[in-house]
């Protein structure tokens, strides 16, 4: 397999990286940028090439790791060419292979594979990928042999439909991107203390570590911690009353989501105060939205 990277950004970069360490056989990179392509080419000591029907001819399987709307513009564009056999994949977490459209009348095969890690530096972040969770959907005549290559790595992986792609990809923008607003409202709220945002970063920073750190040891539910799972209604509502309205909102719909791990923790606690209060603030706000 003779894989080609048509983008030559973060993702590009990093896959390219992965995959030729891994021993598997990349030809090269293409990009609108001819400096990033030879940036990316330098750093995998793979080729550059000039044009796209180049590097359609020179691979057999190709990564379009461009934004994701551009996607469509390049499969427009690669589906005028003589791609007969040719496995074309994308990394979009939201996007499903569903983007190659009419790809069946090419008799080529389109895939989806993303993995589930936030890559954010194009010089290091393949150093992480080995720790990643691929997730892949497609043209089913294929699938299994790219199943094959992605376990190969030794990476975990989960086949998903194309319709179950936005549920995916909302799970993954929960789980990264909102971990990041959580942490922005608590430094928002250390600040109000008479915090700045360099000392509110770093008492924060190693209680969000070892609470990964607890998942990681122990699972979700034992990592658990807090007023919610020790059922302190006095201690929520005390939370609650020093929040600005939005801020409440999201506390109370939070803490209802560990309301459940909690009782899956503690079954033989008795949450029903708890689980009141919550609701109660949660029909308050909800008269006001």
């Amino acid at each position: 397999m003779k894989i080609g990277f048509i983008g030559a950004g973060k993702v590009g970069f990093s896959l390219g990286k992965y995959f030729c360490e891994h021993n598997m056989e990349v030809s090269g990179y293409y990009s609108k940028n001819p400096h990033s392509a030879l940036m990316a080419a330098e750093f995998t000591g793979t080729n550059v090439f000039n044009d796209v029907d180049g590097i359609v001819e020179a691979s057999d399987t190709l990564f379009l790791t461009v934004p994701d709307g551009a996607i469509g513009e390049v499969w427009d564009y690669i589906g005028s060419l003589p791609i007969r056999n040719k496995i074309i994949c994308h990394c979009s977490g939201s996007l499903s292979s569903l983007i190659f459209s009419n790809i069946d009348n090419h008799d080529a095969f389109g895939y989806s594979i993303h993995p589930v890690l936030g890559i954010s530096d194009k010089f290091n972040s393949y150093k992480q990928l080995n720790s990643a969770f691929f997730t892949l959907e497609g043209t089913p005549e294929k699938l299994g042999e790219m199943e094959t290559l992605i376990r190969q790595l030794g990476n975990p992986l989960q086949v998903i439909s194309p319709e179950n792609k936005g549920a995916y990809h909302s799970a993954a923008v929960f789980a990264g991107n909102f971990m990041l607003a959580l942490l922005q409202t608590g430094i928002d709220l250390l600040k109000s203390c008479g915090f700045n945002e360099e000392s509110a970063s770093l008492a924060l920073k190693p209680l969000m570590e070892g609470t990964m750190r607890n998942v990681a040891g122990q699972g979700r539910v034992q990592a658990l911690t807090g007023p919610v799972e020790r059922c302190d209604i006095e201690t929520v509502e005390r939370n609650m009353a020093c929040l600005s309205e939005k801020d409440r909102q999201l506390y109370v719909l939070l803490s209802q989501k560990l309301l459940v791990m909690a009782k899956e923790k503690r079954p033989e606690n008795n949450y029903s105060g708890l689980e009141r209060t919550l609701e109660e603030a949660y029909e308050k706000y909800s008269r006001h939205i």
